[in-house]
């Protein structure tokens, strides 16, 4: 083997766990993540890795059991564990992150955190403000759960202005958009890295 396949062998690969705080299928924010699913591919050693948060039952304490939780958490926990670093797509609801993704997040960093220490990103889709109070609150949320969020390039994404950013099915489609979104995964990888070593 050469120097170059070498080289290529012991690349490391960033595992990126991806969550939606919407649960609709067609939403912006998921189509948001499924876009990142797509464009990743075009990024050499990024993986990312969407976990459906739906089957999450409500944040309860009286579920855990002699330190275990219930088995659709313990999935989800230990997708969190597994990542590298965590990709966020965040609908923004009265001011705030949507009930979904603050359940999914509380079950996460029960203990141990599974979030601890781990570099994020967050992206969004809305309307005026393209869900960026969304983003601010989930950052505040980050402060204690130990979250190291990316700081540029941020993409709140106002998904009702001209031109059309997604389709009927939610799929973005807007190409400035996309080039956008890629820039944020490339700072997410680049933050990652420099976060390892």
């Amino acid at each position: 083997m050469d120097a170059a396949a070498m080289a290529a062998a012991i690349k490391p690969v960033i595992k990126v766990t991806a969550i939606c705080g919407s649960l609709r299928k067609a939403s912006f924010n998921r189509g948001l993540i499924r876009a990142a699913l797509q464009i990743s591919k075009e990024i050499d050693g990024l993986e990312i890795k969407y976990v459906d948060i739906a089957a999450l039952p409500l944040m309860n304490t009286d579920l855990e059991v002699d330190g275990t939780y219930p088995s659709a958490v313990e999935v989800f926990r230990q997708k969190v564990q597994e990542a590298d670093s965590i990709l966020f797509a965040s609908p923004e609801y009265n001011y705030g992150i949507a009930a979904p993704l603050k359940n999914a997040i509380d079950w996460a960093s029960r203990p141990p955190n599974c979030f601890s220490d781990k570099p994020a990103a967050v992206v969004s889709a809305g309307g005026f403000f393209g869900g960026g109070r969304s983003q601010y609150h989930l950052r505040q949320s980050g402060v204690f759960l130990d979250l190291h969020f990316i700081n540029k390039p941020e993409l709140s994404l106002n998904a009702f202005q001209p031109p059309a950013k997604f389709d009927d099915e939610g799929n973005l489609i807007d190409e400035e958009a996309k080039l956008k979104l890629k820039q944020v995964l490339l700072s997410l990888k680049a933050h990652t890295l420099r976060l390892q070593s």
